[in-house]
């Protein structure tokens, strides 16, 4: 809903135009007035400014009438940012999907946003201001992250609003934006539905795919020229999204994957964006635990193996199980396996055919056995299993030794766990700003942050290694989903 004058603010200054020039309104009972202050425009409560008109002309009866009716106009619209906060989990038909410069995605919904997988919403303002300012609309119509490295806009993301495009680069929005779409963008429509890149890799050359009702239209960034198509059979997408190389057309709160030169469906959908998209604890309980976590965007918590090649992942109030590589992965709330756990685990090791894992200050040790009795003892503090307080990132063993290394926000250490009291080794200080889960196997050490992980020789090549090695899906190549 557009604003009638974009808040108190302008009200404020809309008021101060109305005194003749040099003249001043002073809140004397001489003039049968009440008035507050103007020379802080912006701070009227509306409940305060009074008139107890006995006399006067005709002119300052009409002013003070003026003052009062922008007043109250002012309270109406001074935030028009109102009502609690939308939960995704709910089921939301979002309004634009995209990631930033750092390839976190952001969810949009009238004003408001998610930044990431999981989390709280907040406005959109927080971030866009320009885009609160420009267009009191309360919402984007389609938003994506430019992808060309020849374009003078590469990286940058790149919004839409009835006609406009806004072009931002680190939350700031370039000069000489907004500017008309068709300045930008011609022979693209305004009221966009979706807007989604496609690099050279994917298309063939570098695109931007938009979407209006049935119609698409395929936006050579190059030429600047557009090639309109009709895929009827894709549902009308919200929003669109290219995420891990693949692309997905988002439509209530279901999306469908589809081919981004030919818009071909392959696979079985729609799914529910809530299982895929986004972290919900109160929702699946009564869908496939497996495929959902196997296929799964949201980062894992963590991930632990023993020597036998039995391997544990951990996402929120769920986790996978696979006896060795040549099973399938079976899905479980950790709740039904972990009682004592409930939920989110920061971190889990292998050591001694036993699960260790983290959740806080606390450690939880369980036998890898049925029912996965809980070891005599436990839960105890970490300060008591391995000689630290600080939050776990991640934790992990390798080759059946005795220590165990710890991650600590940039930082490594070796824990001895058969020293009484454990001995913790010196930090080590490592090359990458944040890490969500590791798990050490008999050849390689796999460090995992967000959708990738990258696969190191050794704990000390890890902390050594200047630059990242070939990145790795987890989704696919770690977990075996094919879509």
């Amino acid at each position: 809903m557009a604003r009638v004058f974009g808040g108190q603010r302008q009200v404020s200054r809309f008021i101060l135009t109305l005194l003749p020039s040099g003249h001043n309104v002073p809140p004397t009972q001489s003039s049968g007035i009440k008035v507050l202050s103007v020379s802080s425009p912006g701070t009227f409560p509306c409940s305060i400014l009074s008139s107890t008109w006995t006399r006067g002309s005709l002119s300052m009866r009409l002013l003070t009438q003026t003052l009062c009716l922008f007043l109250a106009l002012s309270c109406a619209v001074s935030d028009h940012h109102v009502g609690e906060a939308p939960d995704r989990c709910e089921g939301i038909e979002f309004n634009a999907i995209t990631a930033n410069e750092q390839g976190i995605p952001y969810f949009f919904k009238e004003d408001h946003l998610w930044k990431g997988f999981h989390g709280a919403a907040e406005f959109n303002n927080g971030s866009f201001k320009e885009l609160d300012d420009h267009h009191h609309l309360g919402h984007v119509d389609a938003a994506f992250r430019l992808h060309s490295e020849d374009h003078e806009h590469h990286d940058h993301i790149i919004f839409f609003l009835d006609d406009k495009v806004f072009s931002y680069y680190n939350h700031t929005l370039e000069d000489g934006f907004p500017k008309d779409i068709q300045d930008v963008f011609p022979g693209v429509p305004s009221q966009l539905d979706a807007a989604v890149e496609c690099p050279k890799s994917e298309c063939g050359k570098d695109s931007v795919i938009f979407f209006k009702g049935d119609d698409v239209y395929h936006y050579d960034i190059k030429e600047k020229t557009v090639e309109e198509k009709e895929w009827a059979h894709l549902p009308n997408c919200t929003s669109a999204f290219r995420w891990l190389e693949h692309y997905y057309c988002f439509h209530g709160h279901d999306f469908t994957k589809f081919h981004p030169v030919t818009g071909v469906v392959i696979g079985k959908y729609p799914k529910d964006a809530r299982e895929y998209f986004m972290r919900c604890s109160k929702f699946g309980d009564s869908t496939d635990h497996a495929e959902r976590e196997r296929c799964s965007r949201v980062h894992l918590d963590a991930v632990t193996a023993d020597d036998g090649g039995s391997m544990y992942v951990f996402r929120g109030h769920h986790f996978l199980h696979r006896d060795n590589l040549a099973d399938d992965w079976e899905g479980f709330t950790i709740e039904s396996a972990f009682k004592e756990l409930h939920s989110e685990v920061d971190a889990a090791f292998s050591y001694k055919d036993d699960i260790y894992m983290i959740k806080d200050q606390l450690v939880y040790a369980h036998k890898e056995e049925k029912g996965y009795p809980m070891l005599e003892g436990y839960p105890k503090s970490l300060k008591d299993v391995l000689g630290i307080e600080d939050h776990v990132d991640a934790a992990f063993v390798c080759g059946g030794r005795d220590s165990v290394y710890v991650i600590l926000d940039k930082s490594m250490h070796e824990i001895d766990m058969s020293k009484s009291p454990p001995e913790v080794g010196e930090a080590v200080p490592l090359p990458i700003d944040h890490v969500d889960a590791a798990v050490c196997g008999p050849s390689d050490l796999k460090i995992l942050r967000g959708s990738h992980y990258y696969e190191y020789e050794s704990p000390m090549v890890f902390a050594a290694s200047k630059l990242l090695p070939e990145q790795h899906k987890i989704s696919s190549e770690l977990l075996g989903c094919d879509h």
